[in-house]
């Protein structure tokens, strides 16, 4: 089976879509068949690392939630979007980005459990050695349904006093459905942060192994999401944190 690797974050602008991203990138570049779920159906905005606009889309979550395709049909194989790096295979299931279509959701909303069996259905049909799911920040049905059934779950946050905050219910809620692998992950850590000083007092915290802090990277801003950091950037030390990343979440 697959191994399900769940990133999270509390508030928005913690750079989770990324770091799911160049992660899932990593992973493929590997050798690992791999694919990357945009469960953030409200706001998504995983596709355009990949190049995907709505016309290139097809088939997407929202059809799947609304039994009109099977969740393997909404798959796009990105692998050529590494570049001929990839060894392994990547696929995108991506959220519909269509006004009407976010608005059906937030409308009518879906059922839940739909997501598990979709997830199932994933590692199964693509025969997955890791499927990464992106979420919405925040808290709701889908994401504590997730939570539960994550080999791996990665929370994101920034060292900015509303994500300690925020992350601190994550945590909580999380060790209350009995997730075993909780890892944090520290970003967008300003360069006069010592990383040291601030992964010890993380952990203190919250008594969960933080596995990086990660530094702000004007490059990183500079791409706007329109890039995989680790293609155009593969010996900048950022790329270097995603590569532990990818192992940590694997392990």
């Amino acid at each position: 089976m697959a191994k399900i690797i769940m990133l999270h974050s509390f508030r928005g602008g913690t750079g989770k879509t990324n770091t799911s991203a160049n992660i899932g990138a990593l992973l493929a570049m590997s050798g690992l068949r791999v694919a990357v779920v945009d469960v953030d159906i409200q706001s998504p905005g995983i596709h355009t690392l990949f190049g995907v606009d709505d016309k290139s889309m097809g088939k997407t979550l929202n059809n799947y939630l609304w039994g009109e395709c099977a969740i393997e049909d909404a798959a796009l194989d990105v692998t050529d979007q590494l570049g001929g790096k990839a060894e392994g295979k990547f696929f995108l299931i991506p959220s519909s980005i269509k006004a009407s279509d976010i608005a059906r959701i937030l409308r009518d909303g879906y059922t839940v459990n739909l997501l598990d069996e979709g997830f199932k259905s994933l590692q199964n049909k693509l025969e997955l050695d890791a499927l990464i799911i992106d979420t919405h920040p925040g808290l709701n049905d889908e994401i504590l349904l997730s939570m539960a059934f994550a080999d791996a779950l990665g929370i994101i946050l920034r060292p900015d006093q509303q994500d300690y905050q925020g992350t601190s219910i994550s945590v909580k809620l999380a060790r209350n459905l009995e997730v075993e692998n909780i890892l944090l992950i520290v970003n967008k850590s300003p360069q006069l942060f010592n990383d040291e000083t601030v992964k010890s007092r993380v952990e203190e915290a919250y008594n969960a192994e933080v596995i990086a802090v990660v530094p702000h990277s004007d490059e990183m801003m500079a791409l706007s999401s329109a890039k995989l950091f680790v293609l155009e950037y593969p010996d900048d030390p950022v790329t270097t944190h995603f590569k532990k990343l990818a192992v940590r979440c694997m392990s």
